[in-house]
């Protein structure tokens, strides 16, 4: 990242008087604070005869005669704070007219109202606590004052932390993003689960179909891949008696980049022993009440234009049934691969690279119902083709007992009653290898040590996952994937940073 270096050198020069005064910022190691913003602002009256003690960063600067003004932020919000040369001291007085807008600082003294209404802190003492050598980005006019914001999209996601510093609906957007992380966790240990954590390098990457980052293991001179699910580590802990588990994790596929998927994420998986498909769906349903009321305080949220009640069941719909009433094409055209692709041609998809009778199933899926699904929905029943870890539906041995939930148009969780037949499970691997042998490379591994594991016994057993991320935007109200993460992978810079 390119720098103005006269910039930086005025303000390193600042820098050098501060510590010449007495005052370097960068060895004060505390600041004991008694207030932050948000309790000066909301108990005002209450405090206002107490001595206050707050730092933050200074986000708003004017220095007028022998007065100063300063609005210091330590990110929940701002507070006005007021310098007066002949109260604060010689010493204190020059170290204001060091300070630049990005600077921490430390204050200390009592709270008063200015003429204008604007409750404020009368600083009686200053302690620079890190200087800023840096222009934070420069926004517009905005109510008559200038306002500081980072624009450029690049940049905000490449200099999160301007970003966080800067704009304001940014910063919240991820603070709740963190929030809804803790709250997923406060759900699950409250309803007896516990957490796990399972290998990140792995040996078999296996529970999804994705193809895997690679490394290399030195210790051991072993070829080894970053983990895409988290899933046949956590249904080991399930054959160890452990009936509730859960973790939350990053997984990591290597796979293209779009306003809905990175390659980097955080997953969440959890199973639970002697519960089925229905079980998940219930308890799906009460994760998100349960985390949009303690994130939110309300369980009606507002996302993309549309309002959702979270306190209101699913929607449940069966894949066929509902394939069928957006395109026609009956269940029966779906029951083998050249009936299924004769019926993709005739509503307009291309058929040539099609050998998958489950994978036609799921194109016209995604292509016709999933853009549909704009209220929260659980669409039941899978293919077995893609559906390698789920039980058989005992009804129709050629689906599964599987459902995805959907939200705005997007997949939000995918869950199953788990094929818990180490025999049927063996047969399922066999046919992926197949699959991968025709040059499927997503096509599931064989995993031997599982299937021991499933061999040595396994009970009935419900289990889901949630994408974190997407379950982050449909909460907050995000577009884009990359809002809510806070450091998503960018390419090398080329550009310097620009602003607007």
């Amino acid at each position: 990242m390119s720098e103005d270096k006269s910039i930086r050198e005025i303000r390193l020069e600042k820098l050098e008087k501060m510590i010449e005064l007495g005052s370097n910022p960068y060895v004060q190691e505390k600041y004991e604070v008694n207030y932050s913003a948000i309790e000066i602002l909301d108990n005002f009256e209450s405090i206002q005869e107490k001595e206050i003690h707050y730092a933050g960063r200074i986000v708003s600067l004017r220095v007028m005669g022998k007065a100063a003004f300063a609005h210091i932020s330590d990110g929940s919000n701002k507070v006005q704070c007021y310098f007066k040369k002949d109260d604060i001291g010689e010493n204190a007085w020059e170290l204001v007219q060091l300070l630049d807008i990005g600077d921490h600082a430390g204050v200390s003294g009592k709270l008063f109202t200015t003429k204008t209404g604007e409750k404020s802190i009368y600083a009686t003492t200053l302690k620079p606590l890190s200087k800023c050598l840096h222009n934070l980005p420069l926004g517009k006019e905005k109510d008559g004052e200038k306002w500081y914001g980072l624009t450029d999209t690049e940049q905000r996601y490449r200099h999160r932390h301007l970003d966080l510093i800067c704009n304001k609906e940014v910063r919240d957007m991820l603070v709740n993003r963190m929030k809804i992380i803790a709250a997923v966790r406060r759900y699950f240990d409250g309803v007896g689960y516990l957490e796990s954590e399972t290998p990140v390098l792995q040996q078999i990457a296996g529970g999804a179909a994705a193809r895997p980052f690679t490394a290399h293991y030195n210790a051991y001179d072993l070829d080894v891949k970053l983990r895409i699910s988290l899933e046949l580590y956590l249904k080991r802990l399930i054959c160890g008696d452990i009936p509730k588990i859960y973790e939350i994790g990053r997984v990591f596929r290597n796979e293209g980049v779009s306003n809905r998927h990175n390659p980097e994420f955080t997953m969440l998986e959890f199973y639970e022993a002697y519960v089925n498909l229905e079980d998940m769906m219930l308890r799906v349903e009460e994760l998100f009440k349960f985390v949009a009321e303690q994130v939110f305080g309300t369980t009606v949220i507002e996302t993309q234009g549309i309002t959702i009640d979270f306190s209101k069941p699913w929607k449940r719909i069966n894949l066929l049934q509902e394939l069928e009433a957006r395109t026609g094409i009956t269940p029966e055209e779906l029951s083998d691969i050249n009936s299924a692709k004769t019926a993709m041609k005739r509503v307009g998809l291309p058929t040539e690279n099609e050998d998958n009778l489950g994978g036609i199933i799921e194109k016209l899926l995604e292509r016709f119902v999933e853009p549909n699904l704009i209220e929260p929905t659980f669409i039941i029943g899978y293919p077995i083709e893609t559906s390698p870890l789920a039980k058989k539906d005992p009804n129709n041995p050629k689906f599964t007992r599987r459902f995805e939930g959907y939200i705005g148009g997007r997949e939000i969780c995918n869950a199953f009653s788990e094929l818990n037949d180490p025999i049927d499970q063996l047969e399922r691997f066999n046919q992926q290898l197949e699959e991968r042998s025709k040059g499927d490379d997503e096509a599931h591994p064989m995993d031997e040590e599982f299937i021991y594991a499933m061999e040595c016994g396994m009970p009935p057993t419900g289990g889901c996952g949630i994408g974190l991320d997407r379950m982050a935007m449909v909460l907050t109200g995000a577009s884009h994937l990359r809002e809510v993460l806070l450091f998503p992978m960018m390419k090398p810079e080329k550009q310097p940073i620009t602003t607007a």
